[in-house]
């Protein structure tokens, strides 16, 4: 596994024009892509083109990357190889609807009518999915495939957000990622910034028990702690 400081090397290097270094950088984080590409396991795209999607987002991170941004080159690059997936399946067409899915949306949507007559409210997917054996994800996917033209990957607020990133899976993969994007990002801030976060998140203190063991008010300690989660957020998006 390359270091961070020999994965910067090679950048910037492969930004140069060395196609060793891009090929290098490449089979390093193989790994990485393959991770990212599975949350899309149930769009119209084979594993190859999926494949080849989240090359090009990793081509276009290792050319864009900036050493200045303050995060690993793999914090980085989740969002570039997902980004262009992403793009090319909203560009190209809504989700395809098989017979078996167009059947097992008439099920859920049986269910649903049963469960909502005996309970007065409609189902959760999670309580659908417990119901037929199959995960929250499954059931928002099928359900989204028969409304057309919506889709997974439609905008669903002003901040351009999509359904997809909404959908609470029992993959495991996302969290890894986020977790990874996390750990790098707050170990990119600076010490006190850093011990703020660890403290209050990590070791569950009170703003006045991180006050205390810093030397300031609460109220600093809460300002900071505020700024420190937006630039933490925005650095996730």
């Amino acid at each position: 596994m390359l270091s961070h400081e020999e994965t910067l090397k090679l950048i910037h290097l492969a930004q140069k024009g060395d196609k060793e270094s891009a090929e290098i950088i490449y089979k390093e984080n193989l790994p990485l892509i393959k991770s990212v590409i599975k949350r899309f396991r149930n769009s119209t795209l084979e594993f190859d083109d999926l494949m080849q999607l989240g090359s090009w987002g990793l081509y276009k991170a290792i050319m864009n990357f900036n050493p200045d941004y303050g995060v690993r080159f793999s914090t980085y690059a989740v969002p570039m190889i997902s980004g262009e997936i992403k793009r090319h399946i909203r560009d190209d067409g809504p989700i395809k609807v098989s017979r078996h899915v167009k059947s097992q949306a008439l099920e859920i949507q049986k269910f649903s009518n049963d469960f909502r007559h005996l309970n007065g409210r409609e189902p959760t997917p999670l309580e659908i999915g417990e119901n037929f054996g199959m995960s929250s994800y499954d059931v928002v996917f099928i359900l989204d495939s028969v409304r057309i033209p919506v889709s997974l990957y439609e905008q669903y607020d002003d901040d351009g957000g999509y359904l997809i990133d909404s959908i609470k899976t029992e993959d495991k993969t996302e969290d890894m990622i986020e977790k990874i994007m996390l750990r790098d990002i707050i170990n990119s801030l600076d010490e006190r910034d850093k011990k703020i976060i660890l403290l209050r998140y990590y070791r569950d203190k009170t703003q006045t028990e991180v006050a205390e063991i810093l030397g300031v008010s609460q109220v600093q300690v809460s300002r900071l702690e505020n700024k420190i989660l937006k630039e933490i957020k925005k650095k996730m998006q």
